[in-house]
């Protein structure tokens, strides 16, 4: 199975809206326990690890990417 980077969501904006209500009121170790404790969750649902590595290679590249613009941005 491919790695999905459309939207599978009929409300993508609900989706969203629910990860970042499920933040709401903790602090950031909590915040970042509950990422963590997500991506095991929907990782081991997914259950196909050449799909969980390209999710990984595509998260890295992302944030490679914003940093750069970042660096950019700020020069």
């Amino acid at each position: 199975m491919p790695l999905s980077t459309s939207s599978n969501f009929a409300k993508p904006d609900d989706a969203f809206r629910a990860v970042v209500e499920a933040h709401r009121g903790l602090n950031d170790e909590q915040s970042a326990d509950l990422d963590a404790a997500l991506v095991l969750i929907l990782a081991n649902h997914i259950g196909d690890l050449d799909v969980l590595r390209e999710a990984i290679d595509l998260a890295k590249r992302r944030m490679i990417d914003a940093g750069q613009q970042q660096a950019q941005q700020q020069q």
